[in-house]
């Protein structure tokens, strides 16, 4: 029995230091360099023992410079929907935290410009390879809902989201925190209602609360 239980931590050694070269691996991307007015700072939060994936956009202008994802606005509503606090929400052992395109891509005319798309093909399957014990994907926006829902999605986010049953336990489709979302949020009052206490339902229950 302790002889099983040391290998199992040593995989667990192994499987750390692939996730910590993955990261250093990510930190010195370059390959969006061209497009990014800011320039690279990719943001990333993962270890092997996360249990829940959140899946967002990109990063926005306060997480660029501050470096730390959902660090904004829309990270504190977020964090309402899901019921969990900063320290539950940034314990790495709980949360892989991973967008679509992992720099902040500038702004366009109705707000910040989408993911980069050659960030998702690059990292995305590293990544999840590395995080086998994710019991609950939470899809954040169209981008994410997209690339992991493909053909199953419904035919706007509001169906998506409205539809999250046809996903759930494996995936839950959320539409974006964003306070820009406030009037998507009061024009679907059923999202708050009857999604969010659900939401908190498959949150509680995969982090084994």
């Amino acid at each position: 029995m302790k002889a099983m239980e040391n290998a199992h931590h040593g995989d667990a050694l192994s499987l750390s230091d692939r996730v910590s070269a993955l990261l250093r691996e990510i930190s010195a991307c370059r390959v969006c360099e061209a497009f990014l007015p800011l320039g690279p700072r990719p943001v990333i939060r993962m270890s092997p023992f996360a249990r829940i994936l959140l899946v967002g956009q990109a990063p926005g202008l306060k997480v660029h410079e501050s470096g730390v994802p959902w660090n904004d606005a829309s990270g504190r509503r977020l964090r309402e929907w899901l019921g969990v606090d900063e320290a539950t929400f940034y314990d790495v052992s709980k949360f892989a935290l991973v967008p679509m395109g992992m720099c902040y891509p500038g702004r366009g005319g109705g707000g910040d410009l989408p993911p980069r798309p050659e960030c998702a093909p690059l990292w995305h399957d590293r990544i999840f390879s590395l995080m086998p014990r994710i019991e609950l994907t939470i899809l954040i926006g169209q981008y994410a809902q997209a690339n992991f829902l493909s053909t199953r999605r419904g035919p706007t986010l509001t169906d998506t989201v409205r539809n999250w049953k046809d996903y759930a336990p494996q995936f839950f489709a959320l539409p974006h925190p964003s306070p820009r979302n406030q009037g998507w949020l009061k024009r679907n009052p059923w999202f708050e209602q009857d999604v969010l206490p659900s939401l908190k339902e498959h949150t509680a229950r995969a982090l084994g609360a």
